[in-house]
């Protein structure tokens, strides 16, 4: 059985648990909750002690890969040039739609509300920041005083600043410096992989108390989290093919065929590397040539993350939204620079270790609340077969463009190619 099933059977066991026991014990709710709340929160801050070297540590990697990769050569840069222009796009599709979508279809009151109360014991929302004070603290006057109040936009702009001048210090000391955060990286990978293989008791035990308190409507509340936020990685997915069909000047029926295997591949798998022989032998079948499509999808592979930002910043709003927090246009501005740049590292990790990693520092960014992620992330299963196969689309649809762009003599006629 795999982690992310585990994780999801102990929510639904934890749940039915404790709407049973509301329903037959009401008396022992709160001496049941005392006990399986201080579980549940001692398990959500071991994920959280984890996050902010993660997350320094991600960023630092994934900027030095980045540089290394558009040093590679004319086409690798153009590639990178239009990967991170589409991730930036995807988390401004999501500031705008996803709070359209969640006024069309508004959280149901009564479970967001019995949510609220339930999770209250974790800690109160933060106030929503101030323009003024968010600006000023734009700069950190105290990078390790940021770091111990997890204020991360303050640690992302150091962190930038301290990875651009990596680049620019000797090969000696760049070297090292990368080295030794690429081993940081990998140390906090297996810290959060013994984080989450407790996760079945922490998350069993958040959940436990949220059906006792929430009841039923819990289910609905979470079910409506996964539709809004798949949603926006439908439309992102959906975007591919437009790109690639009129990009490539490949016919839509060619292009949805080359698309099938690799898509089913990304369902089956949840895995953008291991949809990258499925990917290559598709972009093949497009007419692109495998000297192109060599280059650019291992790059996009270990850099495009279509639907990351999208689909983290839905959470992030999702979760304001939910505890009403309000969100003034220049902080959800700065939160999609922010959701782009958090989705640059999330190469290859598992998907609720990228979930935690990428969507804090965009909630603590608007001023939502981080605790309500332990218990989102049981569910993150269903929405990251979406995220898995949007990127998968778009990794072809952007290769198929860059052929195209990269000359008419090499990508040929995709129409002409045999299928």
């Amino acid at each position: 059985m795999s982690q992310a099933t585990r994780i999801l059977l102990s929510l639904v066991a934890g749940l039915l648990a404790g709407i049973a026991l509301a329903a037959f014990a009401p008396g022992a709710v709160e001496p049941v909750a005392e006990v399986a709340q201080p579980i549940g929160t001692a398990w959500l801050n071991g994920l959280q002690m984890t996050i902010v070297p993660l997350v320094v540590s991600l960023l630092v990697t994934g900027i030095a890969a980045t540089a290394q990769a558009a040093s590679a050569g004319r086409l690798a840069a153009r590639a990178i040039g239009l990967y991170l222009a589409m991730m930036t796009a995807s988390a401004v599709l999501a500031s705008l739609l996803t709070p359209l979508l969640l006024e069309l279809f508004p959280i149901p009151a009564a479970s967001a509300a019995s949510l609220r109360g339930a999770l209250s014991d974790l800690g109160p929302v933060p106030p929503s920041p101030k323009l003024g004070d968010f600006i000023a603290a734009v700069v950190p006057a105290n990078v390790v005083k940021a770091a111990a109040e997890s204020s991360f936009l303050s640690l992302i702009v150091f962190t930038l600043i301290f990875a651009f001048a990596i680049l620019r210090a000797s090969a000696e000391a760049r070297d090292l410096l990368v080295r030794f955060f690429t081993a940081l990286r990998d140390v906090m990978l297996i810290v959060i992989d013994w984080v989450l293989y407790a996760a079945p008791v922490g998350v069993g035990a958040l959940a436990l108390v949220v059906g006792a308190r929430a009841g039923t409507g819990a289910f609905g509340a979470l079910v409506h989290y996964i539709l809004i936020v798949s949603a926006v990685g439908w439309i992102i997915t959906i975007a591919a093919y437009p790109l690639g069909i009129l990009g490539g000047r490949v016919s839509p029926g060619r292009f949805a065929r080359g698309l099938l295997p690799a898509q089913a591949v990304a369902v089956s798998t949840q895995s953008s590397l291991g949809s990258l022989p499925a990917m290559l032998e598709g972009a093949r079948g497009l007419g692109v040539p495998v000297t192109t499509a060599g280059v650019t999808l291992p790059i996009a592979v270990a850099i495009l993350r279509a639907t990351g930002p999208a689909m983290n910043l839905a959470v992030a709003i999702y979760v304001a939204t939910w505890f009403g927090v309000a969100i003034p246009p220049a902080i959800m501005a700065t939160a999609v620079i922010v959701a782009t740049l958090t989705s640059l590292g999330s190469v290859s990790l598992p998907g609720s270790v990228s979930f935690l990693s990428a969507i804090s520092p965009i909630a603590s960014t608007i001023g939502a609340p981080v605790a309500p992620l332990g218990l989102l992330v049981a569910v993150e299963t269903l929405p990251d077969i979406t995220r898995t196969l949007g990127n998968v689309t778009m990794d072809v649809a952007t290769t198929v463009l860059l052929a195209r762009w990269n000359g008419d003599e090499e990508s040929g006629d995709a129409d002409e190619v045999p299928g």
